[in-house]
């Protein structure tokens, strides 16, 4: 493409034939016509839970790296060596192992990616308030207006941002630029890992006709299929039938298919999108039907959820429990706070007592807890009903100051503090 740019490296500016970089050589550039124009990015940490596990041990770089755990387990990530071998995320920890029998498995710290996520936000923040985060670890981001601001049209901005991540957090994230949220997202997956593609509005009708249903994003496997039998395997299909038709056969989806197939979103970039819950759950090695050890599975799980509120300032009134049983029926139990809280004490006080509340006997293979309808936190004092709460408030924020400063080990400490018995 014969458009002027910047050097990803060293961020001169380089000339529409320039070969190479005229500072520093390299021949990296990112060139597009339309540059200057576009303004919303979609920002997506790569392989974040490895990539910050390899960044705390060097010893890991060139390793395959599995993070997750326990042979019922899932993969809650991997890194890009391990993805050659064909391991990917959600799934089963023993097919990843036989197809990747070398790989070092670490389990995860939530805790740990979470405050790395935050810190990530944090710098998109400081470039503008339009940040609209959709996980621990990726973000769309409205740049419109900036240019002033910062000295320079948004890609360059995201150029700066990109580089700044990689050198003070350690970590690669790929961006993907275009003129709508859909696009910018597509994008962001053209070029992986420590990318940066653009989808301008020129070739936006070519690019989305060629692309196949499966591959829009929010199209899961069974709405996929649905439309792939339907005849509609690529959204060049889609465009090729009647709105009505559309609508008729496939409801929302056809509707929403045909808008993003004409390269149309108008959904804009909203930093209070609202976050429905926090949860965090875990699958054993073999099947559990003491209610005792689910709880000392739980708690854990309960810390996790408690962190990841803390950081974000948040606050649930609904606590909910998940179980699973050995036969794979799935249970959700939710029970409705008195007040908002994010203690890890009080989500594992109520969701213990939903399990108590369940049959004697049954064997589970799984355990999950989490808040829900989630709100502002404007304290830290548990259910107000309750006459300890106050106290049990104040251990645990000793607690979460001892884990901050001696580790983890601190966890066995707050376990008892879970069982206080008042």
């Amino acid at each position: 493409m014969s458009a002027p740019g910047w050097c990803r490296k060293c961020l001169t500016p380089v000339g529409a034939h320039d070969p190479a970089c005229p500072a520093c050589g390299a021949r990296q550039a990112l060139r597009h016509n339309e540059l200057d124009t576009l303004s919303i990015a979609h920002i997506d940490c790569d392989a974040f839970f490895a990539a910050v596990e390899k960044r705390d041990d060097p010893s890991l770089e060139h390793k395959p790296v599995i993070v997750g755990g326990g042979k019922r387990g899932v993969v809650s990530t991997c890194c890009y060596v391990a993805r050659l071998y064909g391991v990917r995320s959600a799934m089963p920890m023993f097919k990843a192992l036989k197809a990747c029998p070398d790989a070092v498995v670490v389990r995860p710290r939530m805790s740990v990616y979470a405050a790395e996520g935050n810190r990530i936000r944090k710098m998109m923040e400081a470039v503008t308030p339009l940040v609209e985060p959709l996980s621990i670890d990726e973000a769309f981001i409205d740049l419109s207006g900036t240019a002033r601001l910062h000295g320079a049209p948004p890609a360059l901005t995201l150029l700066r941002l990109q580089r700044a991540i990689r050198e003070e957090v350690g970590v690669t994230v790929s961006v993907g630029l275009s003129f709508n949220k859909f696009l910018a997202k597509t994008a962001s997956e053209l070029d992986k890992p420590n990318g940066f593609a653009v989808i301008g509005r020129a070739e936006a009708s070519d690019f989305l006709k060629a692309m196949t249903v499966s591959a829009v994003y929010g199209v899961g496997p069974a709405t996929a299929r649905k439309l792939e039998a339907d005849g509609l395997k690529t959204l060049a299909d889609v465009l090729s039938r009647p709105e009505r038709e559309l609508v008729a056969r496939h409801g929302e989806t056809g509707w929403r298919l045909l808008n993003l197939a004409r390269g149309e979103d108008a959904r804009p970039v909203n930093p209070a999108r609202e976050r429905k819950s926090v949860s965090a759950e875990t699958t054993f090695e073999d099947d559990i039907a003491s209610k005792s050890d689910l709880k000392d599975r739980l708690w854990p799980l309960c810390l996790k959820v408690a962190d990841r509120m803390k950081l974000d300032g948040m606050a649930g009134r609904v606590v909910t429990l998940k179980l699973k049983t050995g036969s794979f029926k799935a249970i959700t139990r939710r029970r409705t706070l008195h007040d908002p809280a994010h203690l890890a004490d009080t989500l594992f006080r109520h969701a213990s007592a939903m399990l108590d509340a369940e049959p004697e006997g049954v064997r589970y293979r799984l355990i999950g807890a989490g808040y829900g309808d989630l709100t502002t936190a404007a304290g830290d004092a548990g259910d107000l009903a309750d006459p300890g709460a106050l106290r049990r408030a104040a251990a645990e924020r000793a607690m979460d100051t001892a884990r901050a400063k001696f580790g983890t080990s601190a966890v066995i400490k707050g376990r008892m503090l879970g069982r206080d018995k008042s």
